[in-house]
């Protein structure tokens, strides 16, 4: 277990770049527009030849107690509560205001231990920031500039000495026993709903406003037994409607975060069924190959007559992947979270399988004497032998002749065929054409003189014939 450091100030100080600057890293969202961070954001510091320690940045507490900015000032608040240690982030420049007072105030109350850590004092007199901050009694007052890592060093040696051995976060490292799990899905679909569900707390803020979640948000979970990482992702707009510096960055964090994933978890809305943005999405989880599991939410909602619609409209406008399973939940009561869960082990489990080349090379030969290739100008291309490629998706390798002119529609046949013998479920499945070259190509073969002599008098020999 590792002790926990919280980074905690009003908005605009500079608490995310301090986290990437700790943690040695770009994982929290960055911008000079205030209100950026909502969620709490986990990370690890490992200073070279020294103990680790934890660090959560939070979003920045603005005062009031209503709307999105009330839930990031609770999400901050939590984060305070259960850390080892505060870092109280000011900014050097504007220097001491009524709501890094209120916020000082707070933490006082809490009793937290608490470092006081002057940001932004690049490019002023450090002196004149340090006297500005005085009247708050700290002892030992650390100024600091995240964006230029100036002081870093210092700070963490003085985190170190300030910290217990021991915490009560586990590491947050990349553990190949975990599952990763991405939740995405357009704007306003209930992922972050789901995600505080399953882990049974109000982890994310949830709000009926679009675009609530701006970052990638990982966490861990333990469920029957089982370890995963759920990764609650910002929702995906389409391109026209994203103007925002902040949504563009968001948008790559999500597909960051597909990239990552084992599984991906695609959550429709069952009262909009399903629209062009909900094809979208599915294109970028298509492309990076990851296994998928279609979350129809808000199902709890529907009549009798929508949910006989919404199958209808599900089967015909998800026909391309049809080999994905579709699991009917509510994540705001929580039915349905059994059979999703269900569901993406088996999309795990058929994107990570192993096979044998024996198996594969048998599948082959079965799959070309059931429906050999096709005769393009008078030739078929041939499929000489196959093997794995790799997993997650399932890639196989084929080799042959003349697979340039192979029609797409026997690739399908294959692919079809290969995820019905070996019951691939939830995963795409890819196939590698590889032609063999002609070690012939480019030479002339020259004959010798005997040989040219052969070739006359054979000549002559058929012109006699005739």
């Amino acid at each position: 277990m590792l002790p926990l450091v919280a980074l905690v100030g009003r908005p605009n100080v500079g608490k995310s770049t301090l986290f990437n600057a700790l943690t040695r890293s770009r994982d929290a969202l960055v911008h000079d527009q205030p209100g950026v961070t909502r969620d709490r954001h986990y990370g690890i510091c490992r200073p070279q030849d020294q103990r680790h320690f934890a660090v959560v940045d939070t979003g920045g507490i603005a005062g009031e107690e209503e709307g999105l900015a009330g839930a990031t000032a609770r999400q901050a608040r939590a984060a305070a509560e259960e850390a080892d240690l505060v870092l109280f982030i000011v900014d050097g420049r504007e220097g001491a205001s009524a709501l890094d007072d209120d916020i000082l105030a707070w933490l006082r109350k809490a009793a937290r231990p608490t470092v006081l850590v002057i940001n932004k004092i690049d490019g002023i007199d450090e002196t004149t920031a340090r006297s500005d901050f005085a009247r708050y009694g700290f002892g030992d007052v650390l100024a600091i500039s995240a964006a230029h890592r100036q002081g870093i060093d210092d700070l963490i040696d003085e985190v170190l000495e300030r910290l217990p051995e021991q915490g009560q976060v586990e590491a947050l490292d990349q553990d190949p026993a975990r599952m990763r799990i991405a939740f995405v899905g357009r704007p306003n679909v209930g992922k972050s709903t789901l995600v505080n569900r399953l882990l049974g707390e109000e982890r994310m803020i949830a709000s009926e406003v679009p675009g609530t979640t701006r970052d990638s948000i990982a966490v861990d979970l333990e469920r029957d037994g089982r370890l995963y990482r759920l990764v609650d992702t910002a929702g995906l707009r389409r391109k026209s409607r994203v103007d925002e510096a902040v949504e563009k960055f968001s948008i790559v964090k999500t597909l960051q975060a597909i990239e990552q994933c084992q599984v991906a978890v695609l959550l429709l809305d069952a009262t909009e069924g399903v629209t062009d943005q909900d094809a979208s999405v599915l294109g970028a989880i298509l492309d990076a190959g990851r296994a998928l599991v279609v979350a129809v939410n808000k199902w709890d909602g529907l009549t009798t007559y929508q949910r006989e619609q919404t199958e209808a409209l599900l089967g015909r406008k998800l026909s391309f992947v049809e080999w994905a399973e579709a699991v009917r939940i509510s994540a705001r009561y929580g039915s349905g979270l059994r059979e999703l869960f269900a569901a993406i082990h088996r999309a795990h489990a058929s994107a990570t399988r192993e096979f044998g080349t024996s198996e594969v090379n048998k599948a082959l030969e079965i799959a070309c004497e059931t429906n050999p290739p096709p005769s393009i100008r008078g030739h078929a291309s041939k499929l000489r032998y196959v093997h794995p490629g790799g997993a997650n998706p399932p890639t196989f390798i084929v080799h042959g002749t003349r697979l340039k002119v192979l029609p797409d529609s026997y690739k399908r046949y294959l692919e079809n065929f290969f995820r019905k013998r070996f019951k691939l479920v939830g995963t795409p499945v890819r196939f590698i054409f590889k032609e063999g070259a002609n070690p012939y190509e480019g030479k002339k073969n020259v004959l010798s003189e005997r040989q040219v002599a052969k070739k006359r008098r054979l000549i002559r020999h058929v012109k006699r014939g005739k």
